[in-house]
């Protein structure tokens, strides 16, 4: 299984990155490169799991990569399920001040 194998599933995350994310870190042609690069590394974690364990997961500040096993009932589909998701962030967002223990 290769990163070629979920080109479908790349292209429409690049598009989506293209249209509707502000990203200042990486440019569309950088966010494609990097999802070749997350969707290697969670089939490596994905065939390399420990039995009973479903998921493969690979995630940098931008995005995160989940191959999931099919449910038995499709047993048609060969592959992983795969999910990209975007890790949104504000800058805007404000930051929570830490609790100290006793105050």
């Amino acid at each position: 299984m290769k990163a070629e194998n979920f080109s479908t599933e790349i292209r429409e995350a690049v598009a989506a990155y293209d249209r509707y994310v502000v990203c200042i870190d990486k440019t569309p042609d950088q966010f494609q490169s990097s999802l070749h690069s997350l969707v290697a590394k969670a089939i490596k974690v994905y065939e390399n799991r420990a039995p009973g364990l479903k998921h493969g997961i690979a995630l940098d500040s931008q995005v995160t990569i989940i191959l999931s096993e099919p449910p038995e009932s499709a047993a048609e589909i060969r592959r992983p399920l795969c999910g990209i998701y975007f890790n949104l962030h504000s800058p805007y967002r404000r930051k929570t001040v830490p609790v100290k223990a006793g105050s």
